[in-house]
């Protein structure tokens, strides 16, 4: 009897230490590939919080696309983080993400940021506009359109800011055929583009404003541009149906729009959303800013431009992407 009541009394302690350790609750994070730094910092402010207190947050970070088909199949999330709203609509059509995710004041953008050009220190190719890109011998870094939503923000980019200078629907797509032909890799998601980049491939990357601040920050020797006409980037947060019947997790979501929080996200080089907060930052406004749903330059929104851009098969990038023979 004895050796029964150690051993009974050995299970209640393990039980009881396995309870203390996750008192305050578990969240699943599955987030895109470039803000890892920004949610480090948020999640260790939520977590000295009362609502905070005690929570384990598990953190998984990659390419945005690839991400969102992961918690598709099956990969435990209750807070999503991804690139683009397309991406939280997968989740939507597989009954995994409320319809109503974007119902907050924010409508569920949690960051922005805006499309620039990573360039040499120095610039030494003298990279300042679009038409720059597509000059003989350069080259162009920048991810694979149908696994980073990073890419499809800059193929918009570059789409619209054809459009805004005054070309034809045709001649804008004629465009982006010419860029993809100056792109000798597409890596998977926008850091390991950087990475590539950094590693000396390539005369110049495109991809978000807050990924280039952040290789000044790592001592990655380059200077960035912004052209003056470039694409807004509004990266959404969802919370998911199994992340609603977490406390922990509906108040880590909220807390995403806290001064904290918004405030952690721009020391790592994403505009606030929350206005206080924006107002105490100073990013440059480039004359040319548009957005996704700049129906004047034929963009129309993500959910026709998802549709005619990127369909695996019959969209303009799936056939631009045949003729460089990817």
């Amino acid at each position: 009897m004895r050796v029964i009541w150690i051993a009974l009394l050995g299970v209640a302690l393990l039980a009881g230490s396995a309870t203390g350790a996750s008192k305050g609750g578990s969240i699943n994070l599955v987030a895109y590939s470039t803000p890892k730094d920004a949610y480090g910092k948020v999640i260790s402010a939520f977590q000295k919080t009362q609502a905070g207190s005690g929570v384990d947050v598990s953190q998984s970070y990659g390419a945005s696309g690839d991400q969102a088909r992961a918690v598709a199949a099956g990969q435990p999330a209750d807070v999503v983080a991804l690139s683009l709203d397309p991406d939280v609509s997968l989740l939507v059509q597989k009954n995994l993400v409320p319809k109503n995710w974007a119902a907050n004041s924010h409508r569920g953008i949690v960051s922005d940021s805006v499309v620039v050009f990573v360039v040499r220190d120095g610039n030494p190719k003298k990279i300042k506009g679009w038409g720059d890109l597509v000059k003989s011998g350069i080259q162009v870094i920048t991810p694979n359109p149908f696994t980073s939503g990073g890419a499809r923000w800059n193929v918009m980019a570059a789409y619209g800011a054809q459009r805004r200078a005054g070309k034809t629907d045709k001649q804008a797509i004629a465009f982006l055929y010419k860029l993809f032909k100056h792109v000798p890799v597409q890596p998977d998601s926008a850091r390991a583009a950087l990475q590539i980049f950094s590693q000396g491939k390539g005369d110049v990357l495109i991809t978000y404003e807050n990924e280039a601040i952040y290789a000044n920050k790592k001592g990655i020797h380059t200077d960035y541009r912004v052209p003056k006409a470039t694409l807004l980037i509004e990266t959404p947060a969802a919370l998911t149906k199994s992340g609603m019947g977490k406390p922990a997790a509906k108040a880590f979501y909220k807390y995403l729009w806290s001064s904290t929080a918004q405030k952690a996200f721009a020391d790592q080089g994403y505009r606030p959303v929350v206005k206080n907060v924006a107002s105490g930052y100073h990013f440059y406004k480039p004359p040319g800013l548009f957005t996704i749903s700049s129906s004047k330059y034929g963009l129309n929104g993500w959910v026709k431009v998802n549709k005619r851009f990127f369909h695996p098969e019959k969209g303009i990038m799936a056939a631009i992407e045949r003729s460089i023979g990817q």
